[in-house]
């Protein structure tokens, strides 16, 4: 049989090409920056609201608080493996 012969088309993209791509990563870029910072703003808000004890006093602790915070420690936990590749995430 003869040679292989390959593909006619250039492996060089076109500026076009090449400006479409960069102009997708600056998009991809700012859309990360946006959701990081949505996630500090949501950790700067829990950390705080922890500080102050959930809002409630001691007094005020029942087996219903008990519950809400298993739920958020819950919430948190999937958030945690995932970010963490542990638990259900475990590779």
């Amino acid at each position: 049989m003869g040679s292989t012969k390959f593909s006619m088309w250039s492996t060089k993209m076109s500026p076009r090409l090449q400006n479409q791509i960069a102009k997708s990563k600056e998009q991809a870029l700012a859309a990360f920056v946006s959701k990081k910072a949505e996630i500090d703003a949501m950790l700067t808000r829990l950390r705080a609201l922890s500080e102050d004890h959930f809002n409630y006093s001691p007094d005020e602790i029942n087996w219903g608080h008990v519950g809400t915070l298993g739920y958020y420690a819950e919430l948190l936990k999937r958030v945690t493996d995932s970010a963490f590749n542990e638990g259900e995430h475990a590779e």
